[in-house]
């Protein structure tokens, strides 16, 4: 446990970031999880045993985390944002009955030829975003 507090603690400071102790906590709670949480999900992790975080101190410290590159803004459904600390390039499948959220491969839609959409265009990034049933959901 404490190795991994290190490697946290040398990946903030790697970025230029204070290490604060919202801050550590915030990441720490994104690289801990895969369900793509929204900040009030976060903040309500951390604040289970003992309130110690705001609103607004949360919001803080995921634009800081984002504008440092180790956390992406995920924009599965209109409004609500959410928050992902694997930031390398990735795709997200959305099961529209239980709202479960999954990592899709990259190279998952490599042979679609997506960088060419049209001529002109010059695509600099592009995210799949799939929606349909999952496995739990769609078994009778």
């Amino acid at each position: 446990m404490q190795k991994q507090a290190d490697r946290i603690v040398q990946t903030l400071k790697a970025k230029g970031l204070r290490v604060t102790p919202q801050r550590f906590a915030v990441y720490t709670n994104l690289l801990m999880r895969h369900d793509h949480p929204t900040a009030e999900q976060i903040l309500s992790d951390l604040n289970q045993d003992a309130p110690t975080s705001s609103q607004a101190t949360v919001y803080l410290s995921l634009q800081t985390l984002r504008d440092a590159g180790l956390v992406r803004e995920v924009l599965l459904e209109q409004g609500v944002c959410r928050y992902d600390a694997k930031v390398e390039p990735h795709h997200h499948f959305r099961c529209k009955c239980c709202g479960e959220i999954e990592d899709i491969a990259w190279e998952a839609f490599d042979q679609l030829g997506l960088r060419q959409v049209r001529s002109g265009l010059k695509i600099d990034s592009y995210e799949v975003i799939v929606t349909g049933m999952c496995d739990r959901c769609n078994t009778p």
